[in-house]
């Protein structure tokens, strides 16, 4: 499985989502924010960041997917929660269904204490206000009591799914702060954090304009004058 530079991974935990929308989009990238979802929890440490380790649901069967497929150690979304590698984050595919849960308390805690980075689902989970609690990235479509396999049949593990009307495929690099979440191509992880650092930096210092009276011609975009300014200001900060 991927895994993130160090210079990366502190980078990507400290910009902001918009800014790596802004990033992509630069590099022809429009579609990267996943729809329909909310941060549910308030975590530590900066960003979601981590490698996407996905699950894909299909539509449930009545003669499948009764409670008892649940006493297969290998049921998809068992072994899913069981096969997340630490530091990266499970994404799941509930094709934007919000009728019923797609994961609850326990699932949640079991990644938590398996070393993953997040989670990020398309559905709702379950045990949402006790969820809600935890010092542990969640982003996901709300609560819905109802268990999951009422509409989902887990089928498949890492492989290209689609989240929120994003394609996300194994090891793309999910980022999420408090706006939401953005998917990052595994290959443009590194260029894209470190463009966005320096992103940050020069809209710190038109903000600083802004709020001095500048106006935005000339500002935001900066020209070559601005340019200057800002090379000299980062210059006095150090930064």
């Amino acid at each position: 499985m991927a895994e993130l530079c160090p210079t990366t991974l502190e980078l990507l935990r400290r910009v902001s989502v918009a800014t790596v929308c802004t990033q992509l989009f630069k590099r022809g990238f429009r579609n990267v924010y996943i729809q329909g979802i909310t941060r549910l929890t308030n975590p530590s440490g900066g960003n979601l960041v981590g490698p996407a380790f996905t699950m894909r649901n299909i539509p449930a069967r009545e003669d499948l997917d009764q409670i008892s497929a649940f006493d297969n150690p290998d049921h998809p979304q068992r072994k899913g929660i069981e096969s997340v590698p630490p530091g990266h984050v499970l994404v799941i595919d509930c094709r934007g269904e919000t009728r019923v849960a797609s994961g609850g308390q326990i699932l949640t805690m079991r990644l938590k204490v398996r070393g993953a980075a997040g989670l990020v689902s398309d559905g709702p989970v379950r045990d949402s206000a006790t969820i809600g609690e935890m010092d542990f990235p969640v982003y996901c479509a709300g609560g819905s009591a109802p268990l999951n396999l009422i509409h989902h049949h887990a089928i498949d593990l890492n492989v290209p799914i689609g989240c929120g009307g994003v394609a996300v495929y194994p090891g793309d690099i999910m980022v999420g702060d408090a706006e939401g979440v953005a998917v990052i191509p595994q290959h443009l992880a590194d260029e894209v954090a470190r463009d966005a650092g320096e992103q940050e930096k020069m809209e710190a210092f038109i903000l600083e304009r802004i709020t001095g009276g500048a106006a935005l011609p000339g500002t935001y975009p900066p020209n070559a004058q601005t340019r200057a300014q800002f090379e000299a200001w980062r210059k006095e900060r150090g930064v």
